[in-house]
């Protein structure tokens, strides 16, 4: 017998050039059974580490694409918002989620804005003051520790302690999601492991889980995080289960790209890793935290 599939709204951008964004979220969801609707926020001809990119805002389309979902009566079991190209669509994003909301819908936000200590240069300020109303509409929100300080407007410190990071997960998680997950936490001694720690307010419990660092940055890598974390819940798994495998995909397509001289702006080589996400989970890889 066939059984439906969850169906899920992917707010993103599509990016011509880069394994970002929607070129990400649909073919990892898909491996996982998730069906895909894209809600594209914007087209560019390549992500926004290239110079000289072309983009296509595409904020003035959103709603009558909401409107023709409303009137198809459509039902979906997730929402999972990404990257947003201006301030005035995260209205739109908490329109969408008003919506389709059933009390079952599990909505994740990403709240792309900036890493490794520095903003964008393609968005503004004013995005941050509006992301931060935004959270208040997640289950989920897995920021950078970037956009964790941009959301509590505290100042980036990649030498930040854990007690310090666990009172940052507790502020996030009361300002709306009832989970919050802060990736590419440095451990020190710096450059020799990253983590993901999570907050599940819940349960009131604090989750780590830890790999090598590799001297390298792919763009998307966020992307691809969240939506094995968002396949994975919608799968039936525990949160730190979710952890362990979008953890252990990340790591594995680092690793299997790095020994590749090709410019680090596509991104992890996707298509050679996607077969892995039908691999179990190395269990114990996760640590729950005191």
């Amino acid at each position: 017998m066939v059984t439906q599939s969850n169906k899920l709204i992917a707010v993103h951008d599509l990016s011509g050039i880069g394994r970002v964004s929607l070129t990400s979220v649909i073919p990892i969801l898909s491996s996982m059974g998730v069906q895909v609707c894209p809600l594209p926020t914007a087209v560019l001809s390549s992500h926004t580490q290239y110079s000289d990119f072309y983009k296509v805002d595409l904020t003035d389309h959103l709603i009558p694409f909401i409107n023709h979902w409303k009137k198809l009566e459509l039902k979906f079991d997730a929402i999972y918002s990404g990257y947003l190209a201006s301030a005035a669509q995260v209205e739109i994003v908490e329109h969408l989620i008003d919506e389709f909301y059933h009390k079952e819908l599990l909505v994740v936000i990403d709240p792309v804005m900036g890493d490794n200590g520095a903003r964008y240069a393609s968005l503004g300020h004013e995005l941050t003051i509006e992301m931060q109303r935004l959270i208040a509409k997640a289950d989920i929100i897995t920021p950078n520790l970037t956009e964790a300080a941009m959301l509590l407007n505290e100042d980036y410190n990649e030498k930040i302690n854990l007690e310090t990071l666990k009172e940052w997960l507790v502020r996030l998680s009361e300002n709306g999601p009832s989970t919050v997950i802060i990736t590419s936490v440095p451990e020190l001694p710096l450059n020799k492991m990253t983590s993901v720690i999570a907050y599940d307010s819940k349960s009131k419990r604090f989750w780590k889980v830890s790999c090598h660092y590799l001297p390298a940055n792919y763009p998307g890598t966020g992307d691809s995080f969240t939506s094995v974390l968002t396949g994975s819940l919608l799968q039936g798994d525990s949160l730190p289960i979710a952890l362990d495998r979008a953890v252990q995909f990340i790591s594995y397509g680092v690793r299997a790209t790095f020994g590749h001289s090709y410019d680090t702006r596509e991104g992890i080589i996707l298509e050679r890793i996607l077969k892995n996400l039908d691999n179990p989970v190395a269990m114990g890889t996760y640590e729950l935290l005191d």
